[in-house]
């Protein structure tokens, strides 16, 4: 790999800058309080979806795994679980083994934060007024450069790549219907593993060795994210099938998890989850998880025990948001590329 200085970039690097400020801004109204947590842990959360980097730490011949955080969620939780109440975090995270893009790079900037007493679509209104204070927070600071009287009001509609995105609202959409109305997959399809694959098999996609999960993102990246975020406003698309759960709670359905993510023009920025406080069925699902990474041949890291000793204390209803900050900066400052508001990059 090489390093590459991108000084030309420097006023697309302050709107950065100007996006950050503008997310501090608004948490501290809205009562966050803002954490700072380790990049390093000797554990991690299991996750079969995503791979992690890892370094061990010496001394005096003695050794101990480390591992770089591709969230900051088993720290923020048990504070939640000690009662720190509503939180957040602004900073670094790494995920390996996935393709740089103009979209993601291997260490990136997360916006991660935490509200009590909400489920996952109140959240949605939380995330979206967020949005909104962000882009009138921008707004006003290019007025100032320009020394104009638009100070006065600020619309509330972005315009991106000749495009306007307004976030008064969202636009909403749950997932099975996504499926029907771009890949032509039945609710009755989607929700159970034979009909789904079957399906699958039938417009062309392999499935033999690959499993129920896979088959969905495949289909969901090739024929539905595209569509997402186009229409005026951004694009919330909720209640995954419950393989997808992650660390979500399960709707009453048996079928869905409480989960959301959000798309602005076919690109996904962030995504939200009602959380899982159950103790056992987390350890459980940690359990499967850590056999899924073995069976793939993925880092075989520790799994984080604190975390589920944490949630025996049991934070209530809680929601938690997860927002590509790169990602989101990249709308407010018009360009198609994390690369072009950077000063230096890793290529």
């Amino acid at each position: 790999m090489k390093i590459k200085t991108n000084v030309s970039n420097l006023p697309k690097y302050k709107i950065i800058l100007q996006v950050e400020e503008a997310v501090h801004d608004f948490m501290k109204r809205n009562g966050y309080l803002k954490i700072d947590v380790p990049v390093l842990s000797p554990a991690l959360i299991p996750e079969s979806y995503l791979e992690i980097f890892s370094t061990q730490f010496n001394f005096l011949g003695k050794k101990e795994n480390l591992y770089l955080t591709p969230s900051p969620e088993i720290f923020l939780k048990r504070l939640l679980a000690y009662g720190v109440g509503n939180c957040y975090y602004l900073g670094k995270a790494f995920r390996n083994s996935e393709p740089r893009s103009s979209w993601h790079l291997p260490e990136f900037t997360m916006i991660e934060f935490y509200k009590l007493g909400v489920d996952y679509l109140k959240m949605a209104e939380e995330v979206l007024r967020m949005l909104e204070f962000i882009n009138t927070q921008v707004k006003s600071q290019k007025s100032k450069v320009k020394n104009t009287s638009e100070n006065s009001k600020v619309n509330n509609s972005l315009i991106y790549q000749n495009k306007k995105i307004s976030f008064e609202k969202w636009e909403k959409m749950s997932v099975a219907k996504a499926f029907e109305k771009f890949a032509g997959i039945t609710k009755e399809e989607l929700f159970n593993h034979e009909l789904f694959l079957l399906k699958a098999k039938n417009k062309g996609y392999k499935v033999e060795g690959f499993s129920y999960e896979d088959i969905f993102s495949q289909i969901f990246v090739q024929e539905v994210e595209s569509h997402l975020g186009k229409n005026g406003h951004p694009t919330l698309i909720y209640d995954y099938p419950k393989e997808l759960a992650s660390l979500a709670k399960l709707n009453k359905d048996g079928k869905t998890a409480q989960r959301c993510e959000f798309y602005i023009n076919g690109l996904e920025v962030g995504g939200f989850c009602t959380e899982l406080n159950d103790n056992q069925e987390q350890e459980q699902r940690f359990i499967r998880e850590s056999n899924k990474r073995k069976s793939l041949h993925m880092i075989n890291h520790a799994i984080d025990k604190g975390f589920i000793e944490a949630l025996k204390y049991n934070f209530g209803l809680c929601t938690g948001a997860g927002i590509g900050f790169e990602r989101l900066a990249m709308f407010f400052a018009g360009v198609d590329s994390i690369d072009k508001l950077k000063l230096i990059t890793i290529y």
